[in-house]
């Protein structure tokens, strides 16, 4: 493998495009897997082992070969890993506030944070639903995960909170919102 003055870049190996049906099954597994990573010690055991990759991966296919979803979806894949994160998100399944749109889930294996993947992910996808014409958007969010600094570190503000019943169990999830997709230049 390379000689001397080979250069390894990680932003070679990786690229965020468009999902398409055939991402279905890698899409589950990020989704699975991730919720799996995150979640344990937060979410019941039983409700994690129970996530299934096939119940997943029929839901983002049926989504993503329906011509009349009004999802958008975008994956980051690595070349030699395949899909190893992704996010998606479009009209808000239910309403808040005056918000345009929801980015409904945004998901990348922990061995891929850090690298800048998930504000690669979160800047296409916003940047996608300003180009069609979206201008606030929101997110739920559990609010004991560990990974909530990031949609602060993206400007998003808590807007609200609620709580959802997960395996049993009553969790407090927050809202994050951006009033103005325009004013950061996705």
């Amino acid at each position: 493998m390379g000689g001397r003055g080979a250069v390894f870049s990680l932003e070679a190996a990786m690229t965020i495009r468009r999902a398409t049906p055939a991402d279905a099954p890698g899409v589950a597994r990020v989704q699975v897997d991730s919720w799996r990573e995150t979640y344990r010690g937060i979410v019941p055991d039983d409700f994690l082992d129970g996530l299934s990759y096939g119940r997943r991966e029929q839901m983002w296919r049926g989504g993503l070969e329906n011509p009349s979803w009004q999802g958008v979806m975008f994956v980051a894949e690595d070349r030699a890993l395949g899909v190893v994160g992704f996010v998606a998100g479009g009209p808000p399944r239910e309403p808040l506030g005056s918000f345009d749109c929801e980015l409904w889930a945004i998901y990348l294996l922990r061995a891929h944070q850090g690298k800048g993947l998930g504000r690669g992910l979160f800047t296409r996808f916003v940047g996608e639903m300003a180009s069609l014409g979206q201008t606030s958007m929101f997110l739920w969010v559990l609010a004991e995960n560990p990974t909530v600094e990031f949609y602060r570190h993206m400007g998003g503000e808590k807007v609200a909170e609620k709580e959802v019943e997960l395996g049993g169990k009553m969790l407090l999830a927050h809202a994050y919102g951006w009033h103005d997709l325009g004013v950061m230049g996705w």
